[in-house]
């Protein structure tokens, strides 16, 4: 099921996207931010999914809440003449590489406890 849902949403971002007019300049710094937020709230999705305390609440709050502040701090910055953008983009990634070394550790663990017990399992 996971995957149909996968799958659909890529074609649905492949059309989506040859369709929409490209994105103004002015914009895109904004989109930006918001897109890195938004993996951010995914990455930690997947990784409360994998801990067993996933809630649908959080998720879509974290998802929107981030992109939206997200992008306030980079129109703020804009305004003030000053990169704040950039400690979101820092705290953002930062937080998408330790779910992403949970999301790894867990499928590591995973395999290697399915390869032990295929061995002890030739070894009787």
């Amino acid at each position: 099921m996971i995957f149909f849902v996968i799958i659909l949403g890529c074609i649905l971002g492949v059309v989506v996207g040859i369709n929409l007019p490209v994105i103004s300049y002015s914009y895109s710094g904004y989109l930006a931010i918001a897109i890195i937020a938004a993996l951010d709230s995914v990455f930690g999705g997947i990784t409360s999914v994998l801990n067993k305390n996933f809630d649908i609440k959080i998720f879509v709050s974290g998802f929107f809440g981030n992109a939206i502040l997200a992008m306030l701090l980079t129109y703020l910055g804009e305004k003030l003449n000053v990169d704040i953008y950039l400690a979101a983009v820092i705290v953002f990634v930062g937080r998408m590489f330790v779910n992403l070394s949970i999301i790894r550790r867990y499928y590591i663990d995973k395999w290697d406890k399915k390869i032990k017990s295929k061995r002890q399992i030739t070894n009787k």
